[in-house]
């Protein structure tokens, strides 16, 4: 739908409606999507105003421009609310955590959340925390982000690489 800009609100668009139409023909859609054809300005809102109506136009550039009868406020209505639901999904970021020594079924159920996450358009970090002695043992923390990041390789894309930061390796998933 062809919008034009008015001067004064660079950057917003609106349509000519009623008296704010200026030519002297305009292509006529009415009320139930029914063409009437070519008609001058006049006849067709004469036309809307005995439906009660409005005469939008539709397709400026066109020649002659084509203006629909309707009702102006309900379309302003339907179409912020269908404006509303376009709004796309949020990213959230969550984050499953897991020590060293973490059980392998207690893995897998983490992983199964994440897998859920990732399933719904969200960024997973997942997070190995060491505690004290086991600071000595990284090799076990880098083997089991290997394993989750296999687990998740058909839902998920690594976005961020395994990395050592301070007592924690982190790696961030995104949805493929």
């Amino acid at each position: 739908m062809n919008l034009r800009r008015t001067p004064g609100n660079e950057g917003k668009f609106q349509q000519r409606i009623n008296e704010q139409i200026r030519v002297r023909e305009v292509r006529v859609i009415a009320e139930d999507g029914t063409q009437l054809g070519v008609m001058p300005t006049l006849k067709a809102l004469t036309r809307a105003h005995e439906a009660e109506l409005d005469l939008v136009e539709v397709a400026p550039n066109e020649k002659p421009p084509v203006c629909r009868i309707m009702d102006y406020g309900k379309f302003k209505y339907q179409m912020t609310k269908k404006q509303s639901k376009a709004n796309p999904h949020q990213i959230k970021v969550k984050e499953i955590r897991l020590r060293p020594g973490t059980g392998e079924h207690d893995v897998i159920t983490k992983v199964n959340n994440a897998r859920g996450f990732l399933e719904k358009k969200d960024k997973v970090i997942v997070s190995i925390m060491f505690r004290g002695r086991e600071l000595a043992h990284i090799q076990e923390g880098e083997k089991m982000m290997r394993q989750v990041i296999e687990l998740l390789s058909s839902v998920a894309k690594v976005e961020a690489a395994p990395s050592r930061q301070g007592k924690r390796i982190i790696c961030t998933l995104a949805p493929n």
